[in-house]
């Protein structure tokens, strides 16, 4: 008895048709729309998936590559730093320390101001808690030491903003956080001021361009008037960790008055809203690619009602109902297969070119779609994780064989006389 191959026929049935009847067209083309929405939607969220890991590698590798995981202050004007850092160092979670002295500031260049956040460094153990350094001329720490004219780097944001340029000069303002300069009536306090040569400007791309200034340590303390601020950078092993490293050196620490504050406290609202669009975003394509995979069911119906006689047929020449089954889910598994995998191959290849792409938009139109003082990068990252396709695709692969069930089991279920009957 004959046996059809149920996989020859659903291929055949999936790919175009040529018969000139209308309904067999229309099959086809709803069959093509099928696998071009499958195809858009596998690949662009593949695209999405990897311009959020992009912006979570930014946030962990380039804004808190330079900023610290965690930092530990005391206002005390008798802690021995460098002791203390010493000693931080040696704890097994902490992969290098830092001294810091840091001083909210406004820097002025004539009529322009704008706050900032200045950081007195040590430029030895700097460079192992951060890699501000990279984006720095190698000479710029020892420049920040001048006794004669002392220096400050500046991000390129600020610098844009007072309109300075490296070598000119600028004046940073303190408000004075002592008693002495207070008005007798309890009025306004006197600010401390200083002049700086911008010795550097650093570009990072991040919105800290728009907020950190770097000076050598003792003008950062003098600037300060040696009140609080001092405090000692941590680099640690386990980023999401930092808070309860953070709290159990605390403890460690013989004073009572050491306090401490991690990057959560800073950066932790811009890691929950990446993490938050990303799940977000990823769900809004997945339902995409099941929109699309579901196009097969109307698809697969059309071929049903159009192949009633040719089933029948089947029926008749001794296939069985679950050689039918097959015979329409290998169709729909063709649609599936081929939208998932070529979707699979366009998102790969976006993914790895979004960033240029998206930067050659901006140089060819002269303007810039992502700014770093609204968003965490002036640029579109992407970083393609290989387990991120492989999910994707093989979600709009499971959905589309998810989808064929239905017209398939109709399919098996068409008794021949009757199919037969209504053809005549």
């Amino acid at each position: 008895m004959f046996k059809p191959l149920p996989a020859f026929i659903g291929l055949r049935y999936a790919g175009a048709q040529r018969h000139s009847e209308d309904s067999a067209g229309l099959v086809s083309f709803i069959s093509g729309l099928s696998m071009v929405g499958l195809i858009l939607g596998v690949a662009l969220m593949i695209v999405v998936m990897s311009v959020m890991n992009g912006f979570d590698r930014e946030l962990r590798e380039r804004i808190l590559g330079i900023m610290p995981h965690a930092t530990i202050y005391n206002a005390s004007p008798e802690i021995d730093w460098p002791a203390l850092r010493d000693k931080l160092a040696t704890d097994p979670e902490v992969i290098a320390a830092a001294e810091v002295w840091q001083v909210n500031a406004l820097a002025r260049k004539g009529r322009e101001v704008t706050p900032l956040l200045v950081q007195g460094i040590n430029p030895d153990t700097i460079v192992k808690v951060s890699n501000v350094g990279e984006f720095l001329d190698p000479q710029a720490f020892a420049a920040l030491g001048d006794s004669a004219e002392p220096g400050v780097i500046l991000g390129r944001g600020i610098a844009e903003k007072l309109g300075v340029a490296e070598g000119e000069h600028l004046s940073l303002i303190v408000p004075n956080s002592g008693g002495n300069g207070e008005a007798a009536d309890g009025g306004r306090r006197a600010a401390r001021l200083a002049g700086f040569k911008v010795v550097d400007i650093f570009h990072s791309g991040t919105a800290l361009d728009h907020s950190l200034a770097l000076l050598s340590w003792s003008q950062a303390q003098a600037l300060a008037g040696g009140s609080g601020g001092a405090g000692v950078q941590l680099r640690l092993s386990e980023m999401l960790e930092a808070n309860w490293i953070m709290r159990r050196l605390l403890q460690e620490l013989p004073a009572q008055d050491f306090y401490g504050s991690d990057w959560s406290s800073t950066h932790g609202n811009l890691y929950q809203a990446i993490q938050m669009s990303r799940n977000l975003v990823g769900l809004l394509v997945l339902l995409i690619i099941a929109i699309a995979a579901f196009n097969v069911v109307s698809t697969l119906v059309m071929v049903v009602i159009d192949k009633h006689s040719d089933i029948a047929i089947l029926r008749t020449m001794g296939a069985s109902t679950r050689e039918i089954l097959l015979t329409f889910v290998s169709q729909g598994a063709l649609v599936g297969l081929v939208g998932a995998v070529v979707g699979g191959i366009l998102g790969v290849l976006g993914s790895l070119t979004v960033t240029d792409l998206v930067a050659g938009l901006e140089s060819l139109f002269g303007i810039q779609f992502l700014k770093s003082d609204v968003y965490p990068v002036d640029y579109l990252p992407s970083e393609l994780q290989w387990p991120d396709v492989a999910l994707v695709v093989g979600a709009g692969l499971l959905l589309s064989l998810l989808a064929t069930l239905y017209p398939a089991l109709q399919a098996s279920r068409v008794q021949p006389a009757a199919a037969l009957r209504n053809e005549q």
